[in-house]
């Protein structure tokens, strides 16, 4: 037989659902293989296909495909023919070998003016095998599905959902075509398994008749769901944060005949999805719970241990039986900083509620606390490599992390300073805005290599390396050059930015104090605004709502720092929204520092409390001094004086609180200053929005007194004498 005759009906047998273990198929194998060096590129793609369907990812045969590929990559030109061995080799393959296939399908995709999306979604599916986010393929290829959103249907845009949500990527105009092609079949969809995509996809952008009519249909269907499709159906309920109980109830009901069917990460995510959908069958949590201790028992992976732990925590009114702790501590040898992370958390909170009620737990909870503290040092002490140890603190946060492993990670991260690259500076800069921690060796070498590589960083990761800088007000040596080449390379790409990322963008950089002409004049333009209104309805109401606060303080800073460009402040019905819906709860401790400025001033009709300004800053004590620094009384104003009782509605910008003061006389705004204002370090160094907030404010006429929490909450302020005269030195000591 002819070599691509044998790899014809090896593929044609497999398409016939034919078992792997039938005679002919093992013959076809076995002759292919040996026909292998010889094989086309057309025939070797194919066969390639055939041993991956055959669930044949580490096969030595599909390493001989692999160094094949490898020999014969520059002579390949069929992107058809290279999107499938880069997903059948994608097991197999060392790393510079997955990054010389990434250029070439880079070159391919660059050089064909039409590219089925069926081998752009191979190119996301490798992306998703190799766990690789590379920006400029997954740009490539979301700007092929939108130019195919005529041959898009229900079960393509499901698909790339899913890997873009494994990859986490997303793009909002791909969501809109999505939503659009998508309404459309909602009332077409009778099937269960085509519904089931339908809701995943459309369920968290759906307006409210469509998401109505979608969990309408969710309860009639609901009997006839797979045990994977009642999955994604509650997976899709917590990210719409759907309450509807009675949708939750029927999924509950049917849940009963599937727990057996599924394996133990589908338990444990399972479990994830109904604690945080408040669900309330008690019977069917009992019943994950046996499961869930069942495979505890015979688990022998780390990541699996770790995880059944950690969602055995969420668990309403689960009692620790000593057999959780003893196989928690056997496991935590061979843990990852994440799994560690899982253990220490489900640990503390049992601990923290008195969980833990076997004898002597308290003795065992303190020992497996040590043991998990020293098992974190040495697994970071024996870090050799940085890309490996951000690997590892990708999901890696809570209070234990913080406390016991933070400063030693960061002085890790220090001394493998010398491998920082271009390649790893995005997850580095994602670990420290976690750790909010201002590292000077570390933000230095950053925007070093960014600078030195700026070419090489997508425009969509700058915008994460400004964040840091911003958010923790640090000044690299080279400030200027730093942001200069950071803006230069952002403006020339704007195009390449999706509409909400331009505008949380444009945030950052004013926090910086810079306003690049080319982005505020594209951002505050008619019709980038309507477009940014199309694509927030598609996305997720975190994202929503931190682009519409992103918004509203550009547009702020704007008006006050930048008055040359004309652009109106048109966010006061948004701020007035805002301010409505909220209650200012005035802490214990401001209203201790309100008495005694009262005290100070000679009465409370000196000073209000909670003030809005202008432009909407919120301030918490304001007062005026004339011009021989007495007090001015807001009565003699005839101005509203504060409410009682913690709860108190802010003055309004537009009473009389803004009338023209006497010659010569200064507001003054005192603004008490909570950890959440300061990095976490030891310099305690002031982060970027309160720096942001005091400048303004001085630009609004206010001098401006900060009390940071540690000065006010220290022994040298012990006596209220001592606090007394802090606070007439930040009042009348300002020159």
């Amino acid at each position: 037989m002819e070599d691509e005759m044998i790899v014809d009906i090896l593929y044609s047998i497999l398409r016939l659902d034919v078992e792997n273990h039938v005679s002919l198929a093992k013959v076809l194998v076995t002759e292919a293989w040996k026909r292998l060096e010889r094989l086309s590129l057309p025939a070797l793609s194919k066969f390639a296909l055939c041993l991956y369907k055959q669930q044949r990812h580490f096969s030595p045969i599909l390493g001989q495909v692999a160094h094949i590929v490898d020999m014969k990559l520059d002579f390949i030109q069929d992107i058809r023919i290279l999107s499938v061995l880069m997903i059948t080799i994608s097991e197999v393959i060392t790393e510079s070998f997955r990054d010389r296939l990434l250029r070439k399908a880079e070159q391919l995709l660059e050089e064909k003016d039409e590219v089925h999306l069926n081998y752009a979604k191979r190119i996301l599916q490798f992306l998703q095998n190799v766990k690789l986010k590379y920006h400029p393929l997954l740009e490539k290829c979301n700007r092929i599905f939108l130019e195919s959103a005529s041959h898009l249907d229900i079960h393509s845009i499901s698909h790339i959902f899913g890997l873009y949500e494994q990859l986490g990527f997303d793009n909002a105009e791909f969501r809109l075509i999505a939503k659009e092609l998508l309404s459309e079949a909602v009332d077409d969809c009778s099937d269960p398994a085509t519904f089931a995509k339908l809701f995943f996809c459309l369920g968290p952008m759906a307006g409210s008749k469509v998401r109505e009519r979608l969990l309408v249909t969710a309860v009639h269907m609901a009997e006839e769901f797979t045990s994977y499709q009642v999955l994604m159906i509650l997976k899709t309920m917590q990210k719409m944060k759907c309450r509807n109980s009675h949708l939750l109830k029927k999924m509950a009901s049917v849940l009963h005949k599937h727990l057996d069917s599924y394996h133990v990460v589908q338990l444990v995510k399972l479990t994830q999805y109904l604690v945080a959908l408040h669900c309330q069958d008690l019977e069917l949590f009992a019943k994950l719970k046996m499961l869930l201790l069942g495979y505890l028992k015979s688990s022998v992976i780390p990541a699996d241990t770790a995880a059944i732990i950690r969602v055995l925590a969420t668990l309403p009114s689960f009692q620790v039986e000593e057999m959780i702790i003893n196989k928690a501590a056997a496991v935590l040898p061979q843990c990852r900083l994440h799994h560690l992370n899982c253990i220490a958390t489900a640990l503390v909170k049992w601990n923290h509620h008195g969980q833990l009620h076997w004898q002597n737990n308290s003795e065992l909870c303190a020992k497996l606390l040590q043991k998990l503290n020293d098992c974190g040092f040495q697994r970071l002490q024996k870090a050799n490599n940085l890309n490996l140890l951000l690997e590892e603190l990708t999901n890696v946060n809570g209070e234990w992390f913080e406390e016991v492993l933070n400063e030693e990670t960061l002085a890790m991260c220090q001394r493998l300073i010398d491998q920082i690259t271009w390649a790893n500076v995005l997850p580095l800069s994602f670990f420290l805005i976690k750790s909010d921690h201002r590292c000077p060796a570390l933000f230095d070498r950053i925007a070093s290599v960014t600078v030195e590589n700026i070419d090489k960083i997508p425009p969509s990761e700058i915008y994460f390396i400004l964040f840091l800088f911003s958010a923790l007000n640090y000044d690299p040596p080279d400030n200027e050059e730093f942001f200069k080449s950071c803006i230069q390379h952002l403006t020339s790409n704007l195009s390449h930015l999706e509409t909400y990322r331009l505008v949380l963008l444009g945030h950052v950089l004013a926090m910086a104090g810079y306003f690049p002409p080319v982005l505020i004049t594209t951002i505050f333009n008619v019709s980038f605004l309507s477009k940014l209104d199309a694509q927030l309805k598609v996305l997720p109401d975190t994202v929503k709502h931190r682009v519409h606060s992103s918004l509203m303080k550009l547009n702020r800073a704007v008006c006050l720092e930048c008055p040359e460009f004309h652009i109106p402040w048109f966010h006061e019905p948004y701020c007035q929204r805002v301010f409505h819906n909220s209650i200012s709860r005035i802490n214990p401790q401001r209203q201790h520092i309100h008495r005694m400025l009262t005290e100070i001033l000679g009465g409370r009709h000196y000073s209000r409390i909670s003030v809005l300004t202008p432009y909407y800053y919120e301030i918490d004590f304001e007062c005026v001094l004339d011009v021989n620094k007495n007090p001015v009384s807001y009565m003699a104003q005839h101005i509203p004086l504060d409410g009682v009782g913690g709860i108190h509605l802010r003055h309004d910008i537009k009473d009389e609180g803004r009338k023209a003061l006497p010659p010569g006389a200064q507001r003054i705004a005192l603004e008490f200053l909570d950890s959440k204002a300061f990095s976490k370090d030891y310099s305690r160094h002031l982060k970027g929005e309160p720096a942001v907030k005091k400048r303004h404010l001085e630009m609004l006429g206010y001098r401006v007194a900060q009390i940071p929490h540690f000065e006010w909450n220290s022994m040298v302020l012990s006596t209220k004498g001592e606090k007394l005269e802090y606070l007439r030195q930040q009042l009348y000591g300002m020159e």
